[in-house]
């Protein structure tokens, strides 16, 4: 069971911390196995903007942890606590893996965990993060930065994206999928996608396309085009892709791709199937197609994800 530590001080946006104690402090309905060992570390009683915690650990219990979360530091313009920055550069020595939500990249950037790495915050902040850490190569324009060991992440629905993304790592995309349902919230967008945000499907049921994308995504083993789609949503190609823009932030073809690709991903995790039926099983028509849009999208061959996380799979179970 991954023990997941959430480092707690006065100062710290109430926000970023409970959206973090409610993915890994909860478990999907229907999840098989461990789920997350969570605790929340910091000195006595603080108050987080207008509540008062009560911490079940301190600090010290830190480097102690698999995976310690630093939520949002409030003012920017305030150093953070000499014992929480010294607390998490301690963790991270010990091995922990360290990710920081919005703001609480201040907090890894005083640490010194973010020199000479590319990382992210709000960007409201990324200026004021690049002129204060040189030695950051900050980035304002993506949601989150995965270093391995050290992950930062953008605004408030950011935080959610990477904390889906660190279930995502531990327990497969068919896991994470479910704790965003749970959520209502994007199962997936990648890192590398701007800071604007986007829903898989609108909320309400009389959107134009609240009919029409779970029937896509019912039917993703088929050669579906945009013209299918339009003609599905009795409405123009062009008059299709505004409606996708504003709902999703992005073109149905490429949302399209993305559904695929995430099912191409379930189906490495949970079947044996070759990577020609899963070709088939999405609509890639072909293992050279799935495998081109796979390795571009996910970063790795379709493969070496299986391998990648069945092995992972395998040291979170042990």
């Amino acid at each position: 069971m991954v023990s997941v530590a959430l480092a707690v001080t006065e100062g710290m946006l109430h926000f970023e911390l409970s959206v973090a104690y409610e993915i890994f402090g909860s478990v999907p309905d229907g999840v098989p196995g461990p789920w997350y060992d969570v605790s929340v570390c910091g000195p006595d009683a603080v108050r987080v903007g207008r509540f008062r915690l009560e911490p079940d650990h301190g600090l010290d219990r830190l480097p102690h942890a698999d995976t310690v979360i630093v939520p949002g530091w409030a003012d920017v313009d305030v150093e953070p606590p000499a014992a929480l920055v010294d607390a998490v550069r301690a963790a991270h020595e010990a091995g922990a893996r360290v990710a920081s939500l919005c703001t609480g990249a201040f907090v890894l950037a005083a640490a010194g965990l973010l020199d000479g790495r590319r990382a992210t915050t709000h960007w409201a902040h990324t200026d004021v993060l690049a002129a204060r850490h040189p030695a950051v190569e900050v980035d304002p324009d993506v949601l989150y930065v995965d270093n391995g060991s050290v992950l930062t992440s953008a605004g408030k629905a950011a935080a959610l994206d990477l904390c889906l993304h660190l279930v995502r790592l531990d327990h497969g995309s068919a896991v994470a999928n479910t704790a965003a349902r749970r959520l209502v919230v994007p199962p997936h967008r990648a890192g590398g996608q701007a800071q604007f945000v986007t829903a898989p499907v609108p909320a309400r049921d009389d959107h134009p396309l609240g009919a029409l994308l779970p029937w896509v995504l019912e039917r993703l083993d088929q050669p579906l085009t945009v013209e299918d789609l339009a003609r599905r949503a009795n409405m123009s190609a062009r008059h299709l892709g505004r409606h996708f823009r504003a709902a999703t932030g992005t073109t149905p073809l490429q949302w399209l791709l993305t559904q695929r690709i995430r099912r191409a991903q379930e189906l490495l995790e949970a079947t044996d199937d070759g990577v020609d039926a899963i070709a088939e099983a999405t609509g890639m028509g072909t293992a050279t197609t799935l495998r081109r849009h796979f390795n571009r999208t996910v970063g790795v061959p379709p493969d070496t994800y299986r391998r990648t996380f069945r092995a992972r799979s395998a040291e979170t179970a042990g």
